[in-house]
């Protein structure tokens, strides 16, 4: 299964970098589009169209400002949809609280302001639900995350 990364603008893409770094990690394939819900809606449907033709399993939403991506994109597809609120305005927390907010029924995951590898290791967890393969590389990076830990527990001042 792929994972779409769809952000309103190429302003976010250090942002959402993370995402896709944390995917190449777990050898998951992805595609990054700039798309935006207001901007250009008819491109934003036929996108999410052609994840539901191809074998997506995850959509992760990064916006910021009134961070409307995510749940639009939550109201027209029933892809797992993971936000990521941005940070504009406010430090951010107008787009969490966006984000966060969704109406119910039409559910968005969301993570930290501007926390994308943590909603890249959300799709991993998700994927890895219906893939062994996928559930044994996750575990041995946890096992691998938790050696390297603690490694570091005894620090000298």
């Amino acid at each position: 299964m792929k994972v779409g990364i769809i952000f309103g603008s190429k302003s976010d893409v250090d942002v959402m970098k993370g995402a896709a770094d944390c995917l190449k990690k777990f050898g998951i394939e992805y595609s990054a589009h700039v798309l935006s819900a207001h901007r250009v809606p008819e491109l934003l449907e036929e996108t999410l169209e052609k994840f539901e033709k191809e074998d997506y399993g995850v959509i992760i939403a990064g916006a910021g400002l009134a961070a409307h991506l995510p749940g639009v994109i939550a109201s027209k597809t029933v892809l797992p949809v993971i936000g990521v609120p941005i940070k504009a305005a406010v430090e951010g927390l107008d787009a969490l609280f966006s984000i966060v907010q969704m109406p119910k029924s039409i559910p968005v995951a969301t993570v930290a302001i501007n926390n994308s590898y943590n909603a890249g290791m959300l799709a991993v967890e998700i994927l890895a639900v219906g893939n062994k393969e996928l559930r044994a590389k996750l575990l041995e990076f946890r096992k691998e995350m938790k050696e390297d830990f603690k490694k570091n527990i005894y620090m000298e001042l």
